[in-house]
Order: structure tokens, then sequence, then C-alpha cells
């Protein structure tokens, strides 16, 4: 039997791309584009023909690019209302319009909730939710006059559908970011679609400041569904189909992108004392 094509030694990106919707004379934001998953998608747009532009407070050695066609970069603190705002109509004003917003930027270190300053919170607060805000708010204007209406879609995370210990306001944060999700949806339709993107666990740059040792990743890896972790190009391809015309009659959804999501601990704890207990009788 012929392997299938996920499991052939080839580039798994360009197989994934073969099938993506094309995004000729379209215009995409994407936050944190410069590094990470955020790098995937800005790939992925470029690929599918769309102009990027990216932002991030400190300017990469070089902006994303793929196929010869390069990212366009701007200094943008997204934590800053004003600072979104200049961003955004900066963007509209070099290329004419804005299509697609994709609210990627995020992130936080483990913090002790019951230590960390209240500055810490708001910062991480700012980046994660009040941002996605500020910068939906500044596209509107660019994306309400288009004749195909425009895409906004919010980066959230598996932390906002469970309790996120070492990372509470981050937490909080992403929870908020799936309620705006769904409020902006039933304001601002027809002329904008919202939805979000459920990040499960993820392969980045910072994967073992997240999950530990190399073993640590491969058991995680090993308890989901479809026996690995995310990667970039799963989270870019799930934004270009939302983006696209094919999700014309998709809003306010949450699509889970998690590999049939994380199993509930008190499953393997039971599965363990079993397996213990079954070793002793036998013994």
């Amino acid at each position: 039997m012929a392997e299938t094509p996920w499991r052939m030694e080839r580039n798994v990106d360009d197989y994934l791309n073969s099938f993506l919707p094309r995004m000729d004379n379209r215009v995409v934001i994407v936050t944190g584009g410069t590094k990470g998953i955020g790098r995937f998608i800005v790939e992925a747009f470029l690929g599918a023909g769309a102009d990027v532009a990216v932002c991030a407070r400190n300017e990469p050695e070089a902006p994303p690019e793929k196929d010869g066609r390069s990212a366009v970069f701007y200094k943008c603190d997204v934590r800053n209302a004003e600072s979104c705002r200049t961003f955004v109509d900066a963007v509209g004003e070099a290329f004419g319009r804005i299509d697609v917003l994709v609210n990627n930027a995020g992130g936080s270190p483990p913090a002790d909730a019951s230590k960390v300053s209240p500055r810490f919170s708001e910062s991480i607060i700012a980046l994660n939710l009040t941002g996605p805000l500020h910068l939906s708010q500044a596209v509107h204007r660019w994306m309400v006059p288009l004749p195909e209406g425009g895409s906004i879609i919010n980066i959230a995370s598996v932390s906002a559908e469970r309790p996120a210990p070492g990372a509470a306001a981050y937490g909080a944060a992403k929870a908020g970011l799936l309620s705006l999700t769904g409020s902006l949806a039933q304001e601002w339709g027809p002329a904008i679609r919202v939805n979000a993107i459920i990040a499960g666990l993820m392969q980045t740059e910072q994967t073992e400041l997240s999950y530990g040792s190399r073993e640590a990743q491969e058991e995680l890896a090993a308890s989901l569904p479809l026996k690995r972790m995310g990667r970039g190009s799963d989270i870019a391809s799930a934004a270009l189909y939302l983006s696209s015309p094919m999700a014309a009659f998709i809003s306010g959804a949450r699509l889970e992108v998690h590999g049939g999501g994380e199993p509930p601990l008190f499953q393997d704890i039971i599965r363990r004392h079993a397996a213990t207990a079954q070793k002793q009788e036998t013994a």
C-alpha cells in the first residue's frame, strides 16, 4: 500500500499550500508576523499572492518572504492604541485597502499569579486582548467599504478554554479574545467577518520554554489523538481558509486547531493505576 502524502519525505508546507485558496490583490496585516507562528502565517499569505504587512516592536534582520515576495515591515507596539491606529492607517494609505487582519501577536512567560506585579498583568492583557481590539477598531473603516467585505482572525489558545496555571493573565486575556470575537462578529456583520483560531500545543521557537525537554515534548505529542504537536503551517492554513471566500458564511466561529485536544488528566491517572494493579496481580 502506497504511503499517504503526510508520511512521505517531502516538504509538508509546500504540499499543504497546493490546496490553499489564492489571495491575489488582497492586503493582509499580520501582527507579530516576524517570527514564530506569525511568520508561517505571513509566508502562507505571500505564497497565496497577497500583499502582506507585518508589525512588531523591533525590526527583524529580514522580513518574511515566500516565492521571491517579501512582507513589508512596520514598527508598532500593539499594546498602544495610538500606535495601532498609526500602523493600520499607514498600511491602508500605502496599499489603498485592507482586506484581512490577523491578530497574532501575543504570548506570556510563565508567572506565579501570587507574585506578579500589576504592571506585568496589565501588559499581558494589553498584548493579548486590548491590542487586538484596538487593531480591529482601526481596520474597521478600511474594511467596511470593500464590496467583498473584510475578515478579522484572532489567534487564541486552548488556555482560553481550560485553566492556565502559571499563565493566569494570559488565559484570562485569551478567553476575553474569544468573547470579543463573537461580539464583533455580531456587531460588524455582514461587512466584516470575525473568527478565532484556538491553537493547541504548538512547536515554536520557544517549545522548550513552554513544554520542557525533548522527552517531555515527545510524551505530550504522543498523548494527542494525531500523535504530534501543531506546526505553524497548521495555523497558517486555518487562517487562509477563514479569510477566503470558502468561509464566506463563517463568522463568530472558534476553529480549534489542536490535533484532537489534550486527553483528560483523570483518564491518564486511571490508566496508570490500572496498569500498576495488573502488574501486581500477575507478579
